[in-house]
């Protein structure tokens, strides 16, 4: 049942990261609308960016939306980090990447909104850092 458990964690977690690769990708109508898909020449950064974006560092964030690079890194980011924790496959490198992108989205949207400083990103670490550490036993 620990077994299970553990991959049933990874494969949602991992899961989690290749949807958003994918909705973002094409556009399938869920967090992104298929005219603002990444493939007819939206960003997959500026909605989050420029619409969810508060606290001390919004200006920064929103500057970073729609920058070409940007957009490259965090659908890369978002690609690696997925298939990694999906396949069991360098899922340190892989709960790293994503871990850091999971801090800088909690920073985007610092203070959280129902909690002094507890957000859905820092679970998402920290459930990445498990998974990272209990790889070392094949799941």
């Amino acid at each position: 049942m620990k077994k299970i458990t553990w991959l049933g964690l990874r494969l949602a977690m991992g899961l989690i990261f290749l949807w958003a690769f994918v909705d973002k990708l094409f556009g399938l109508g869920f967090a992104t609308k298929s005219e603002n898909s990444w493939l007819s020449g939206g960003s997959p950064t500026s909605g989050f960016l420029m619409n969810a974006t508060r606290g001390p560092f919004v200006e920064l964030f929103k500057g970073l939306a729609g920058v070409t690079i940007i957009d490259w890194f965090f659908m890369l980011g978002l690609l690696f980090v997925g298939l990694t924790v999906t396949f069991n496959r360098y899922l340190k490198w892989g709960a790293m990447a994503g871990s850091v992108m999971m801090l800088l989205m909690y920073l985007a949207v610092f203070p959280p909104a129902n909690h002094p400083f507890l957000d859905d990103h820092i679970i998402y670490i920290l459930v990445l850092a498990l998974l990272a550490y209990k790889n070392t036993d094949r799941i």
